[in-house]
């Protein structure tokens, strides 16, 4: 995770995600880098706009949770429909951690 750390702190900071940059984050916090993770990690970033997935990963919570709302006060008739209604939630947002996951390795 550490790797990403770095990939993301220098993106934050407008720095381009390099080798060096990575290398230089991990060691300025104590981190031996392993060149072949941060090979690996500056091939697979230069293909994926990190604004675009930091995007997509944030919104998602919140569109699930925006729809999950009901409009009037629940009843407790209503309460079956909302516990569905989280476990979509929740799974939803599994699958975008996932996904995001995926992207970093």
């Amino acid at each position: 995770m550490e790797y990403i750390y770095a990939a993301l702190l220098l993106h934050r900071a407008g720095k381009p995600v390099s080798e060096e940059g990575i290398k230089s984050v991990l060691s300025a916090a104590g981190i031996q880098p392993d060149e072949s993770r941060v090979k690996t990690l500056v091939a697979a970033l230069s293909e994926i706009n990190i604004d675009e997935v930091l995007k997509s990963a944030v919104a998602a919570p919140f569109v699930a949770t925006a729809a999950a709302t009901p409009a009037t006060p629940a009843q407790p008739e209503a309460k079956p429909k909302e516990e569905k209604k989280e476990e979509e939630r929740k799974k939803e947002e599994e699958e975008a951690l996932a996904g995001l996951s995926a992207l970093f390795g």
